[in-house]
């Protein structure tokens, strides 16, 4: 995309960038941030908000990408380095520091590239630099050479150190030695000019054994060099300027080093600047509440809730869209009431969302492909070029007309502005039916009731207004949509205080038709006032509404849950009765003579059918209960469904569907289950799980004309039971076995399996299992309020 230069000065994007730029943590990013432009095309778009999502990601779930905080732009030094041939110690540390920063960036990035490809094109600019970074490894943190540069300059150094360690102990007899001592002002030999002296009183020049080098500052006193260290002193700077010549070489080598991978590096600094710029777009969206936008391949965008940049926290949210219902809007309203602005605040969203930058609006934002951005926005008048401010205007729109396209956004402010305003009106009618002609997606401001009545009439093209209180003369900054807006400029100039008598000639100058129009204006602007009060009022009920339906469905729930609990505790007291009843006849049976036995069996047998129809009324009711638990969706599924198998944690997504059986992809495995024991996995669920289980967060891919989110593979989180009941053994041992060893793992203590009662074989079957399992500690059926029989408890060893 390409950005005007006009728009680009009309927009302020300097200064919007410049707020970005306050948040990158180095001059890297600050200066890449200042030279980067809007991408090329959509592939290049998509590329860099595919990669800016990885790095969130990736801080999101790991923590920031390593980052030294004393990193700086070596760009200068390195050009200033190709005309001296050398660098200073300090400007090599600059470079080594970004050598450094790099391998320990591209290390990271190549770590997670297979969770997040997009790191690749980082990965492009970040080459090896090892040879580099142990050359320049001889610099100390202070910018100065090691001794160990080179085996000259560790000797150079070593001659050095014996030499000064001998000028100390001669400097140290002279201050010592009574007779030389006696004429000193302070016994405390020190450096002047590179030469080692002591400072000797006015009065004893003439005696002191010495040349004079410099007056102290007071002036009572002189520097002297002693006799017995000028040779010493000569020594000495001889080696200095030795060791100066040893640490240029070393240094022109290094640099001659740093150059021949000048390119190298500058790519790698470009990437490392690039991070710094995420780094800063990322403080936006969490302290901000910027967003990254959904693109899309249409000629359109759908802004909500956008706020501009440079307004902060006095900004009004509005909702802008073009290029869908319609490719033309008209935006009218008094004068300060907020029209430039919606204009402004359009063009810094595409521009930003163009760049691969979140932006000032909301969540689901749309914005979707333009091939450039041209404004005509402010007073251009040029005292030096002999334009008014209409030339000017018309010149600036000329260009534009000539230059825009299919693919082009123009913004145009206080459109026919600044002449006749017949002719003015007249010219911007012609203007906007030219872009209209060319199908370019245009959002102009202003006041001609002509170009209003024409918004109103023409196909394709849109009304919208700025709310304007009447009463206390301020605007509300709300953009609505659908009906033009009045100038309100008489009512401005009444309650300013211009005289009635003025007032009331002015609207009877009025021509007929233009006031019957701004009346009618005004009457849609009070009726839709009065119909989003309404709406907001509805809206309130609504809400309150759902509130005391969630209450109602949770007491409801409470309920339901305390019947369960307390019927199931009475069946399982039945049960356990007639369990103990039986027992207790088989018994008594037994126990008398031979002869009666067969009565009472014959009895017995007719009780036990009592006894099973008890049994079978409890079953009845653990079913319902269970149906209740896991109630199908309203909504059949169908292919591509994220489902989740009820009462387990086995998640997948729903591959084909036939008859009563679906087949489901979990993971590896492939499973063929009962539709009935499929659910579709709500959002909340599904994030609330994803969460849980530390899986990556959604990720954006293109699907033809707009980004779409694809669910992350399974599995989802662990709950902590699972349903099986109603399944065959085949459908529910794998689910059985899987489940129980992610539990484990999870770190539960204890589970439920559901199997149901039945004929007790998915009971025998789990437990079987239980028993071969060298983590389950033991496992029960349940109690009451448990499932019963139909509920089998598995714990765990610790």
């Amino acid at each position: 995309m390409k950005i005007d230069g006009g728009a680009y000065d009309s927009l302020e994007l300097d200064k919007i960038l410049g707020i970005i730029r306050r948040d990158c943590r180095s001059d890297l990013g600050a200066d890449l941030l200042s030279a980067m432009g809007p991408a090329a095309d959509g592939d290049e778009l998509f590329s860099r908000t595919e990669l800016f999502r990885a790095v969130e990601e990736y801080r999101d779930t790991r923590g920031d990408l390593p980052w030294d905080y004393k990193l700086s732009s070596v760009r200068g030094v390195l050009e200033e380095a190709k005309s001296s041939g050398m660098m200073t110690g300090e400007e090599l540390l600059y470079v080594r520091r970004v050598l450094v920063s790099s391998a320990r960036l591209k290390d990271a990035l190549a770590s997670a590239r297979k969770e997040w490809p997009a790191f690749g094109m980082l990965l492009e600019h970040l080459r090896d630099f090892s040879a580099e970074e142990k050359a320049l490894s001889v610099v100390d943190e202070d910018g100065r050479l090691y001794d160990h540069a080179s085996d000259r300059l560790r000797r150079i150094r070593c001659d050095i150190g014996r030499l000064r360690d001998q000028i100390r102990r001669k400097g140290q007899a002279i201050i010592s030695d009574p007779s030389t001592g006696a004429m000193l002002q302070e016994r405390v030999l020190t450096l002047r000019n590179g030469r080692h002296a002591v400072l000797v009183r006015q009065d004893a020049i003439s005696r002191f054994p010495g040349l004079v080098m410099d007056r102290s500052g007071s002036g009572s006193s002189v520097y002297m060099e002693p006799h017995a260290l000028i040779s010493l002193n000569n020594e000495h700077a001889v080696l200095l300027e030795d060791e100066r010549a040893e640490e240029r070489r070393i240094l022109r080598k290094l640099t001659e080093k740093a150059l021949v991978r000048e390119a190298a590096i500058l790519d790698a600094q470009e990437a490392l600047g690039r991070v710094d710029v995420f780094y800063a777009l990322s403080e936006k969206i969490r302290r901000d509440r910027w967003h990254m936008p959904l693109l899309s391949a249409d000629r359109a965008f759908s802004f909500y809730g956008a706020r501009h940049p440079l307004l902060g926290d006095a900004a009004v949210p509005i909702d802008i869209s073009c290029g869908r219902e319609f490719r033309s809007l008209v935006v009218t309203g008094p004068n300060t009431g907020g029209k430039t602005v919606a204009l402004k605040t359009a063009g810094v969203c595409i521009c930003l969302g163009w760049m691969g930058f979140p932006a000032p609006f909301g969540e689901n934002s749309v914005l979707g492909s333009v091939d450039a951005i041209f404004c005509d926005i402010g007073d251009e008048q040029s005292i030096e070029q002999n334009l008014s401010t209409f030339s000017a205007h018309v010149t600036q729109i000329t260009r534009i007309l000539s230059e825009a396209s299919e693919g082009s956004v123009v913004l145009l402010d206080e459109l026919g502005a600044g002449t006749d305003p017949d002719e003015g009106a007249a010219l911007g009618i012609a203007i906007m039916d030219y872009l209209r002609g060319k199908r370019a997606l245009v959002l102009a401001t202003t006041h001609h009731n002509p170009i209003k009545r024409y918004a109103l009439s023409c196909p394709g093209v849109e009304s919208a207004s700025v709310e304007f209180d009447a009463k206390t003369l301020s605007p509300a900054y709300r953009l609505l949509v659908g009906i033009p807006g009045r100038s309100n400029a008489l009512l401005i100039a009444e309650k300013l205080g211009v005289p009635p008598e003025v007032i009331r000639r002015a609207r009877e100058a009025l021509h007929g038709k233009e006031a019957s129009m701004e009346d009618l204006i005004g009457e849609l602007h009070e009726k839709r006032i009065a119909i989003e009060h309404e709406n907001e009022r509805l809206d309130r009920m609504r809400e309150e509404t759902e509130r005391l339906r969630a209450e109602y469905e949770a007491e409801r729930r409470e309920l339901d849950e305390k019947r369960d609990r307390l019927i199931a505790e009475a069946d399982k007291k039945a049960l356990g009765i007639v369990e103990n009843a039986e027992v207790s006849a088989k018994s008594l049976i037994r126990s008398i003579e031979p002869e009666a036995r067969g009565a009472a069996m014959r009895k017995l047998e007719q009780t036990k059918k009592h006894f099973g129809l008890i049994r079978d009324q409890a079953d009845k009711r653990e079913d319902e209960r269970m149906t209740r638990r896991f109630a199908p969706d309203e909504k059949p599924l169908a292919p591509g469904d994220l489902v989740v198998v009820a009462g387990t944690s086995t998640a997948g997504t729903l591959e084909r569907l036939s008859g009563e059986k679906a087949m489901i992809t979990a993971g590896a495995a492939r499973l063929e289950l009962p539709v009935k024991m499929l659910r579709r996995a709500s959002a909340d669920e599904s994030k609330r799980e994803r969460k849980a289980s530390g899986m990556k967060p959604l990720t954006p891919q293109r699907t033809g004309g707009r980004v779409s989110v694809t669910p992350p593979p399974s599995p989802v989180g662990v709950p902590s039971s699972i349903m099986v009941r109603g399944m065959t053994q085949d459908e529910a041992m794998p689910l059985v076995g899987q489940y129980l060893d992610r539990a484990y793992r999870a770190g539960y203590g204890e589970v439920s399996v559901i199997h149901g009662r039945g004929e007790g074989i998915l009971r025998r079957e789990v437990q079987m299992l239980c028993k071969s399992l060298p983590y389950v500690e033991n496992f029960r059926l349940g109690e009451g309020g448990e499932g019963g029989y139909g509920v089998t408890i598995v714990r765990f060893r610790r």
